[in-house]
């Protein structure tokens, strides 16, 4: 897989990666996920769990959370509802995935994106960069 340009609405045409925050609590998948994410050049942060995701969303600033539904404290559809309603962090993409058909959900929370699992590699980081090519564009 060749280098991406995954630059975040932050960047100024600098080699910055652009960060990832994962709310994914199987360590199998967390590992996954970083390695297809950090191989296609992006910056990977995971929480396990809602309530923590939204405070290292807080404090972080990610260019994208990437969410599962079912994660414990703060499901992924209400973390995305309080990610989008707080303008502190309202500009932050959230790709939510799942193994639930919940598409609809997904976008009356205000979701950027929705992939049913299990998520390959190249649907993964195909959606992250057409994530990514909508804030260069704003």
């Amino acid at each position: 897989m060749s280098p991406r340009d995954p630059a975040g609405p932050g960047d100024s045409g600098t080699n910055e990666r652009a960060l990832i925050l994962v709310v994914e609590r199987n360590p199998v998948v967390q590992r996954l996920e970083r390695y297809f994410l950090e191989q296609a050049g992006y910056s990977v942060e995971f929480a396990s769990d809602g309530l923590s995701a939204l405070k290292r969303a807080q404090e972080l600033k990610p260019t994208i959370v990437v969410t599962e539904i079912l994660v414990p404290k703060l499901d992924g559809l209400s973390l995305c509802r309080e990610l989008k309603a707080n303008p502190e962090t309202c500009h932050i993409l959230v790709l939510i995935f799942s193994h639930l058909h919940a598409r609809d959900r997904a976008d009356e929370v205000g979701a950027d994106a929705f992939l049913v699992k299990p998520i390959s590699e190249d649907l993964l980081i195909d959606t992250v960069e057409q994530l990514i090519a909508q804030i260069k564009k704003r």
